[in-house]
């Protein structure tokens, strides 16, 4: 069965530079992990559901941040894990110290049978592009293409990374 996923990409500009907001998995097993493993804001969500519902669905559960504008087709990716992702793109802000994270549970330490609570996503942070091109999983650089073509914005190619 074919897994979809839709999220958002919350980009803001100024004059000095372009950014954009990227999110880190919560829990132990993403805890070390930093480079090729942060992520925009998205989560899965069944065929009856609307793509970009769950897509704003999605971000306000993981940032605790209600996103609004005006929103761009950033169109469709499947990931190396054959999983498609939708995503759509919106200019915004937020303090990334202030994001709320829904939780998820999982048996830790693996095989201890107790379950412990993990925030979902653990921070959030904005990068310019150049950055985020090495801190985004790579499953998902497409996007942040895609988003400095759309605001005709310098991304650094991919030897920078």
């Amino acid at each position: 069965m074919l897994k979809l996923s839709a999220g958002l990409l919350m980009f803001r500009l100024s004059r000095e530079k372009e950014e954009v907001f990227l999110v880190h998995p919560g829990g132990p097993l993403w805890a070390k992990k930093d480079l090729a493993s942060w992520s925009l804001p998205k989560g899965e969500y069944p065929e009856s559901e609307d793509a970009f519902g769950a897509a704003v669905r999605e971000f306000e559960e993981e940032t605790g941040i209600r996103p609004e504008g005006q929103f761009t087709a950033l169109g469709q990716i499947r990931q190396p894990s054959g999983k498609l992702v939708t995503a759509w793109a919106f200019e915004g802000d937020c303090d990334p110290t202030t994001i709320t994270s829904n939780l998820f549970s999982m048996e830790w330490p693996t095989g201890s049978g107790r379950m412990q609570e993990f925030p979902e996503v653990d921070r959030g942070e904005w990068f310019p592009f150049d950055v985020a091109r090495q801190k985004i999983s790579k499953g998902q650089v497409d996007f942040l293409e895609r988003l400095a073509a759309h605001l005709g914005c310098p991304m650094a190619s991919e030897s920078a990374g």
